[in-house]
């Protein structure tokens, strides 16, 4: 792990306000309408604005993160909003869980380092009931300009750790695509997604096992 990055998370889950709203990313919230409420997993889940949402509509969620800041801001907001969601500290490969264990896997805004990414996104695949959907949303790595004319915005420095669509496709090959889709988009979300980006949105049907 990355000291330097956790220590940043922490400074900035550290705050009294929520740096991302305590309200659901919205491209989540209109797929999940779609899907019948199940087991879902976050990764990089933060302050757990979206796993909140996820099962104050019943879904039964599990979430993981780095920063135990953020952990216990997510159990603060779950605590207000009357749910409860199980929420693990650490690396991906070391929380237990098992295969085929999640009818849905929602990737929003998990910006991994590129060195991991995508032994990440493979071992979430294992991860992911045959027949189950991923959920993604991220900033591509067209969002380097937008970040440049409006920090504000958000989202790495760093062109390795933005999506292109062809890397996603790499990573998730045995799915059925029902969305995918490089698009700019208009932010509000806390303090540090705010004005226009560019992003990354896809949805899968798992297909293979």
């Amino acid at each position: 792990m990355d000291n330097d990055v956790l220590r940043m998370w922490d400074t900035r889950y550290g705050k009294d306000e929520y740096a991302y709203g305590t309200e659901p990313n919205q491209f989540l919230k209109e797929k999940l309408e779609d899907l019948e409420p199940g087991s879902i997993l976050f990764p990089a889940e933060g302050e757990g604005r979206n796993a909140v949402y996820a099962a104050q509509l019943g879904w039964k969620v599990s979430a993981f993160d780095i920063s135990e800041v953020g952990k216990q801001k997510a159990l603060k907001l779950a605590g207000q909003k009357k749910v409860s969601i199980d929420y693990k500290i650490g690396e991906l490969s070391e929380l237990g869980y098992q295969p085929a264990q999640f009818d849905a896997i929602a990737l929003i805004y998990a910006h991994f380092p590129s060195n991991i990414r995508s032994g990440y996104h493979k071992l979430l695949h294992t991860y992911l009931k045959k027949g189950g959907t991923i959920i993604f949303e991220g900033f591509s790595k067209a969002n380097l300009e937008y970040k440049k004319s409006n920090p504000k915005v958000g989202g790495p420095g760093n062109l390795d750790s933005l999506f292109s669509i062809e890397e996603l496709k790499a990573d998730f090959k045995e799915y059925e695509i029902l969305e995918l889709k490089q698009t700019t988009v208009e932010l509000n979300e806390g303090n540090y997604h705010v004005g226009t980006g560019s992003v990354i949105r896809f949805v899968g049907k798992k297909t293979g096992n």
